[in-house]
Parts: structure tokens; C-alpha cells; sequence
């Protein structure tokens, strides 16, 4: 049975936990459903803090191709506002972040393989391929649970994802250029950023019953945006009907892993759900990683139940926040006062990105011991 921990998912945060515990001289295995990488729903706006973690992992987001973003941009009710932020932040789709994230992981001496994990058992990932043993799993599997370790969903109005990657095109260059937008709408909120290439991902988070007034489809939701926000209307133009809609089911907005069992150590969306409204999803996510590989290296698969503990007390603040914002955006009336607040007190967006961000050099975290 190998000693070193095994990884299963490699997006940021098992990429994050790998490059730290290989940078020490542990040989973690990455295990991944897909060898062609994907291009996930959410993460593909970075703040300048994410991006600070990034470089300190080896990856800088500038190197590859993201767009620079310098502002945000509110919108609710026919109403918007900007604020400048307070340092240069990033579109980059997943798809360059996790290749960029799992090239630096393999250089850095992690290892690979590819396998669709079915279940996971005492000591053992069940894949499609046959059985991985494992001393210490970290599971990282994003917003994806595996069945035999699901998180436990209890909202009665579910939130969703939805996501369109919109084409480069002059018109929505122009109108995007510099800032990421928020487009706030009742039960839910649109994210909008230019990325690398000039493409645009617009990136939905709403309650199901804002999608089951339309019918449940989602091509109908955003018909009905376009037709009740022009100025999402304007950036969708006419070829978005060419787009593939992606999406994700019943989101866990909230959801923090309180306790594990030894060897079991819980990473990014399986530690910690904060809503994406925040803008601080990748490096909660990064921070998981880091946090997680520093406890192992100082206490083995025995660390698990400190490191989860202490994820926990350093995620519940930002997550209240996060999920206060969350609340005040998905209502009219709320939306309003938000666009209020941002246009009398610029700096808060400042605030609210160092209010839910989680320190992945936090006290509470063992230091590495050397390999």
C-alpha cells in the first residue's frame, strides 16, 4: 500500500495539495476522471489574491493569456455602478488554469493516472480500471461527489449552476474590456469576464424554482434575461443561441466538512462551498490544498481530523459573508442596496475579497516538516 497520499481530482485544489506535498518530497498520486482537461463551470475569475497564491504554486495567470480585469461592474434593476478594484485581477478559463496547475504538479514530481472512480472504500478508490490502495486520500473532486461519500444536501430550494462560453467577438470586447460584471436578477445573479482568447464566460448561480418558472429549460432562462436586462442582452448578442449550455445540479452553497476520519482529508468544494458571487471560489479551493498538505507532512493520515477541524473554524466567517451577499443579491430589493453600498463605499470590494479569503499560511496550519 503506498504511503504517500493519493489525490483524487486534479483541479486547483488536489493540484494545490500535490505541488506542496512533491515540493517536500513526498510522490502523491493524482488520480482523474479525464485525461483530456475539462473546462468546469466556475473559477474563471481570478482576484489578485488568487493570483498571488497561483505564483507562489509556480503558475502566474498573466503568462497565460488571461485577460487583465481592473474593475467591477454592478447591474440590477436597470440600475449599475462601478468600482475600480484595488489590484490587477484575471480572466482565465479552468481549462488553461487546471493544465497549467497539473503540468507544475507532474514537473514537481506528483504522478498521474487516469480512472473513473466509482466508490470509494476502506482503503481503496474502486475505478473503472480496477482498485488504487491508498494510506491517505485527499478527495478533490470539486462539486462532484463520489456516492459512497456524498455531502448532504438539505436546501429546499437547490441552488444550480449554468454556463455559457460566448465566442470572441469585437462587440462584447469592447463592452467587457477591463472589468468583470455582475448581472443581478430575482433568485439568482450572472457572472461575466472576458478570457483568454477573447471568449466570455457567463457563469449563472440560481434557486431551481427561478428555472422551473421557465419551464426547466435553460435556453428559456436566458432568453427571458435577454428580454429583461438589456444590457446582458447587449452583451449576449444573437450567437449565444449557438452555445452549449453546461451545468451543474444542486450546488451546496454553505456547505462546510466539520469532521473526518483519519486518512480521509476533504479539499476545496468538499471542504467548503462558498457562494461564487464571492469571486474567492479557486483560492479557498488552493488554500484547502495547501492546508491539507501541510498537515499531512507534519502528521500523516492521522492529520485529518486536525486539518478538517481547523479548515472549518478558518472557512465559517467567509462563509457567512459570502453567504449574507448571496442572500442580499438574489432579491430585488437587496440587489438595490447592494448597488447603494458599492457606489457610496467604492473600497468595499476590497474589504469583502480579504473577508472571504482563507490564509493558506494561517497559524492554525502545522508547518511542514522536511521530507
Amino acid at each position: 500500500m503506498t504511503s504517500d497520499p493519493v489525490i483524487l481530482g486534479a483541479g486547483p485544489a488536489g493540484c494545490a495539495a500535490a505541488i506542496t506535498l512533491a515540493r517536500a518530497g513526498a510522490v502523491p498520486l493524482l488520480v482523474d476522471r479525464d485525461e483530456a482537461v475539462g473546462d468546469p463551470l466556475c473559477g474563471g475569475f481570478l482576484s489578485w489574491r488568487t493570483a498571488e497564491q497561483l505564483r507562489q504554486l509556480g503558475v502566474d495567470p498573466a503568462t497565460l493569456g488571461a485577460q487583465r480585469v481592473r474593475e467591477l461592474r454592478l447591474f440590477a434593476g436597470g440600475r449599475d455602478t462601478r468600482c475600480p478594484l484595488p489590484d490587477r485581477a484575471h480572466g482565465l478559463s479552468r481549462h488553461a488554469l487546471d493544465t497549467a496547475l497539473r503540468e507544475r504538479a507532474l514537473a514537481a514530481g506528483a504522478e498521474v493516472a487516469f480512472d473513473h472512480v466509482r466508490a470509494i472504500e476502506p482503503g481503496k478508490l474502486v475505478g473503472a480500471k480496477g482498485e488504487i490502495p491508498f494510506a491517505s486520500l485527499f478527495l478533490a473532486s470539486g462539486k462532484h461527489d463520489v456516492r459512497t461519500l456524498a455531502r448532504p444536501r438539505t436546501a429546499r430550494d437547490p441552488a444550480l449552476g449554468l454556463r455559457l462560453r460566448l465566442p470572441a467577438s469585437p462587440e462584447r470586447t469592447s463592452l467587457l474590456a477591463g472589468a468583470i460584471e455582475l448581472h443581478l436578477f430575482p433568485g439568482g445573479y450572472a457572472g461575466l469576464v472576458l478570457q483568454e482568447h477573447g471568449s466570455a464566460n457567463l457563469c449563472l448561480a440560481l434557486k431551481k424554482s427561478a428555472l422551473a418558472r421557465l419551464g426547466g429549460r435553460p435556453e428559456a432562462l436566458f432568453a427571458h434575461l435577454a428580454r429583461t436586462i438589456p444590457a446582458l442582452a447587449e452583451r449576449l448578442g444573437e450567437d449565444w443561441h449557438c452555445a452549449r449550455v453546461d451545468s451543474v445540479g444542486s450546488v451546496p452553497y454553505g456547505y462546510i466538512a466539520r469532521h473526518t476520519a483519519p486518512g480521509l482529508f476533504r479539499l476545496g468544494d468538499q471542504a467548503a462551498v462558498i457562494p461564487s458571487l464571492a469571486g474567492e471560489g479557486i483560492a479557498i479551493a488552493l488554500a484547502s490544498g495547501q492546508l491539507a498538505a501541510r498537515h499531512w507532512l507534519a502528521g500523516g493520515a492521522g492529520a485529518a481530523p486536525a486539518y478538517q477541524h481547523a479548515f472549518a473554524r478558518l472557512a465559517r466567517p467567509p462563509m457567512r459573508l459570502a453567504g449574507t451577499i448571496r442572500t442580499l443579491a438574489e432579491s430585488p430589493a437587496g440587489a438595490q442596496a447592494a448597488l447603494a453600498i458599492a457606489r457610496l463605499w467604492p473600497g468595499l470590494v476590497a474589504m469583502l475579497a480579504g473577508a472571504t479569503r482563507i490564509d493558506p499560511k494561517s497559524r492554525l496550519a502545522p508547518a511542514a516538516r522536511a521530507a
